[in-house]
């Protein structure tokens, strides 16, 4: 079975009940299982500016839960080379790096972010 890498807005989207309930249910069993996240993520989710202690907390639990991908050399040169390909902003395309180095499926809510970048599911 194929894993999945979770991208920000994807998350952020789950956490604010944004999804419908389809959505949700495809998810829940990827993020009961282990979800996956780059180390980008991390960082776009955490640095986010929460209305909420109790938001800050619900998201804090949920990133610790995460196995969070650290930046590798192979994902760096991947980088470089899907950045080379196409027009793309850095953070996405260290999140597409990231999931096509560790063989994983990106789930995203915004699709045209990665769209020509060959390899990428």
């Amino acid at each position: 079975m194929m894993e999945h890498l979770l991208d920000t807005n994807i998350i952020i989207a789950y956490l604010h009940g944004l999804l419908p309930p389809s959505g949700v249910t495809f998810l829940n069993p990827i993020i009961d299982e282990n979800p996956k996240i780059s180390v980008i993520t991390q960082m776009e989710i955490l640095g986010f500016n929460f209305s909420s202690k109790e938001e800050e907390s619900i998201t804090g639990i949920f990133i610790n839960a995460s196995a969070v991908l650290d930046l590798n050399s192979d994902i760096i040169s991947k980088t470089i080379q899907i950045r080379k390909q196409k027009k793309i902003k850095l953070p996405d395309a260290i999140i597409a790096a990231t999931s096509m180095v560790n063989n994983l499926i990106l789930i995203t809510r915004n699709i045209d972010d990665f769209k020509g970048i060959e390899e990428l599911t």
